[in-house]
């Protein structure tokens, strides 16, 4: 049965409907759900955009794109060419506010966020994505490192890693990784976001 979801046409519009959350922080940390995308988060509509845009440079423009999750999620991952979906949940690895944060590395907040959301059990990982949002990952770190200590087992089908790189002079780089058991190395991708937001470049870096 066909559920009916919400998305948006291109991933070139979903960009420029993202463009102010980008360009704001905390509107990306306290945006409001957005209606036009079944309440989806603003951090959650960029997580999703920036693994369709990674999907789409491995294999084949314009095949992946993200919709609202018709069960309540945070939203899906769509592959056009077969039409099957991939239901997502996401958490976010804040900011460092504290001398404890600050003594963990990143590695190690991302998993402690993964296993924040593993904890809830099978039922609520079973057939999912989970996708970690670096609110600031501008700091040295290895997805290999992470990729090796993921818990086992996973419950969810695996996981993703995404974050800002850097921010300068209106344009924005973003890291996306594929923390996959199945590659010896996590595919790891760079995102270059043009300054007039009217489109982006893409380059697979491991």
């Amino acid at each position: 049965m066909k559920h009916l979801v919400a998305k948006f046409k291109t991933l070139e519009i979903a960009l420029k409907e993202l463009e102010p959350f980008i360009r704001d922080g905390n509107l990306l940390q306290s945006g409001r759900p957005m209606n036009k995308l079944g309440d989806m988060l603003p951090r959650e509509a960029l997580a999703n955009w920036l693994i369709c845009a990674a999907l789409n440079c491995e294999y084949g423009s314009g095949r992946y794109c993200f919709s609202s999750d018709p069960t309540g999620g945070d939203g899906a991952i769509v592959d056009t060419s077969v039409e099957e979906t991939w239901l997502t949940e996401h958490v976010m690895v804040p900011r460092i506010r504290s001398k404890k944060d600050a003594e963990l590395g990143i590695v190690d907040r991302i998993l402690a966020a993964i296993n924040l959301k593993r904890n809830k059990g099978l039922q609520y990982a079973s057939g999912k994505q989970l996708i970690v949002l670096l609110d600031d990952g501008r700091g040295e770190w290895r997805p290999n490192d992470a990729a090796n200590k993921l818990p086992a087992p996973l419950l969810f089908e695996d996981v993703w890693v995404v974050g800002l790189q850097q921010a300068q002079a209106g344009e924005y780089c973003y890291g996306i990784s594929q923390l996959s058991s199945s590659y010896n190395n996590a595919p790891t991708w760079l995102l270059h976001i043009e300054k007039d937001f009217s489109k982006w470049s893409i380059k697979r870096i491991q």
